[in-house]
This record gives structure tokens, C-alpha cells and sequence, in this order.
């Protein structure tokens, strides 16, 4: 029997609308952010840290931190503590960033190695969570029994989930990743990025029987089409400071719920088992419709 599909979002920041989207049977909650982008934005573990205390029972996670800024001890060190006192309710989504060339000016780390130090920092992490001393001579980082305790609730650690769009991405995810998260995807793309993975993780004779496949979606649902487009346009437009009328329909679920439900429909015979959808508009309004309408549409 195929399992079920998940749905989660963005998290709100207000916590009346975090308590009310676990209530509703939201699945996970996720949160993202930049040290110093062009848009204000929250920091990821200080937002994830309110996060672990407005929430019992919801799985939570990033959605996305930027590895290469975070040295891999003290990461390592404060997902650990995040992780226990969720009672390992945490799943790590990780990216490399490098939109904005002013968070890597920041935080004192080269853009140009963002890929290496983030590859280098996943066998870190999974490392140092083992709570036991870590001997390490890399590219990046040097470690001489540095023993990080205790240990994340979860065995092993929490969940790392490789976030992305290139080739990179997708090699990273298949050689180093616990799941996959690509974002601004068509189902199609969504779909080839399976099979490539899928491949790739192959070739390195890695088994996926426990691998996570994820779709970070953009969603505008209304019940005019019009007025869902318009306002997708507007959100996306803002967020990454584009043009995006002539790829919408490539890049995100928009219209009213047959057609929501359809396309992200799509995403789910593509491989997508869980869904993080983040609304353009009316969030409060948009979430409920999606747990209420597009869901059990899904699951059937």
C-alpha cells in the first residue's frame, strides 16, 4: 500500500497560527531565513528554537539553512540540543545559499567554496552527533578528539535533507543526503531530478529504501484564477526579485482547488512524498483550505 502524503509549511511566526496548524493535522512545519539578504529575514536556529517550544507533537525542520555559514561543531552542537528537547521531532534541511554574496561577506566565509565546505560539513555533523571524540583533517576544518554530547534524541542524528535546484544539489542529495528538497520546480523537472538522483545514488551503491523526497511549492489558491495568479505574481516577484508571469504556472501551484489539487497532484506521481508548501497570499485562509480541500483529494 502506497504510503500517505504529507503536507507541512512554512511556519507562521505567530504562535495562535502554529498552535492552530497542528491542531488541524498540518504534518510539519518548517523554517528558513539569511544572516543578511536583500529581504528581512529571520535566523533559521533562533527561529527553529521558538519553533521546538510552540509545538508538541508536529515535525519540524529548516527549510533552509545555509550549512556553509555555520561552523559544523557549534551547528552540530546546537541542533543536537534542538533536537533532544523536541524529543527528536527535527529534520536538518540544508542548502549552500549563494544568492545573496552579502550573507557569505557576513559571516567571513568565501562564496566560492560554499559547495565544499557544505559536503565537508555533513560527514561532520553525522560525526559529531555520535557523541563520541572526532578526529577530522579536511579541506576546511581540523578536529583533534572534539567530542560533542550528548548525542540527538534521534539515533544517528536528525534527518539531512539536501535543498536545491543543480546538478550539484542533486549529487550532494544522492551521495550525502537523508532526502531531497528542490524548490522553484515544475512536476516534470521534479520528476527528472527523481530519476537523476535515483541514479546517481546507484552508481555510488548507496540504497534509498529510507531516502525522503520532498517539494518546497509555492502555493496561491483562489476561488477566481485571475485573482490567484495575480497575487503569485506579486508574491514571487517580491521574494525574488524577478519577473516570474511568463514561468507561474512552471513554478507553482496557482489557481482554485481543482486546479491546486491537480498540479500538486502532479508533484506526488512525480515522487514527491511530502509537501511544503508555502502560500502567496491570505496564509491563515490558504493553509486551512489546503488541509481541508486539497489533502484528503491527495491521500484517496
Amino acid at each position: 500500500m502506497a504510503e500517505p502524503v504529507r503536507m507541512g509549511f512554512l511556519a507562521p511566526t505567530s504562535r495562535e497560527e502554529v498552535a492552530e496548524l497542528e491542531a488541524l493535522g498540518a504534518h510539519s512545519l518548517w523554517v528558513g531565513g539569511h544572516v543578511a539578504s536583500l529581504n528581512p529575514t529571520r535566523e533559521p536556529l533562533v527561529w527553529l528554537a521558538r519553533l521546538v517550544e510552540q509545538t508538541r507533537t508536529v515535525r519540524i525542520g529548516t527549510a533552509t539553512l545555509i550549512l556553509p555559514l555555520y561552523p559544523p561543531g557549534l551547528l552540530a552542537k546546537q541542533l543536537a540540543d534542538l533536537d533532544e528537547a523536541s524529543a527528536g521531532r527535527l529534520t536538518v534541511g540544508v542548502g549552500v545559499g549563494g544568492e545573496y554574496p552579502s550573507d557569505f561577506d557576513a559571516c567571513g566565509v568565501p562564496r566560492e567554496e560554499r559547495g565544499s565546505r557544505a559536503n565537508e560539513a555533513i560527514g561532520l555533523l553525522r560525526a559529531f552527533w555520535t557523541a563520541e571524540p572526532v578526529t577530522h583533517a579536511g579541506r576546511h576544518h581540523r578536529h583533534d578528539q572534539v567530542r560533542i554530547h550528548p548525542a540527538p534524541a534521534q539515533p544517528g542524528g536528525p534527518p539531512i535533507v539536501v535543498t536545491g535546484r543543480r546538478d550539484p544539489a542533486m549529487r550532494r542529495a544522492a551521495q550525502l543526503g537523508d532526502g531531497w528538497m528542490p524548490y522553484l520546480y515544475s512536476p516534470e523537472r521534479y520528476a527528472a531530478s527523481v530519476t537523476e538522483i535515483r541514479a546517481q545514488a546507484e552508481r555510488a551503491g548507496r540504497d534509498l529504501r529510507d531516502f525522503g523526497w520532498y517539494a518546497y511549492v509555492f502555493v496561491s489558491l483562489d476561488d477566481d484564477e485571475a485573482q490567484a495568479r495575480a497575487e503569485a505574481e506579486q508574491f514571487l516577484g517580491g521574494t525574488y526579485r524577478g519577473d516570474f508571469s511568463a514561468m507561474l504556472q512552471r513554478v507553482a501551484c496557482v489557481g482554485t482547488v481543482e486546479q491546486v489539487t491537480a498540479r500538486l497532484r502532479a508533484f506526488v506521481d512525480a515522487g514527491a512524498e511530502h509537501l511544503v508548501l508555502v502560500p502567496c497570499a491570505r496564509a491563515p485562509q490558504t493553509r486551512r483550505r489546503l488541509l481541508a480541500e486539497v489533502l484528503p483529494a491527495l491521500t484517496r
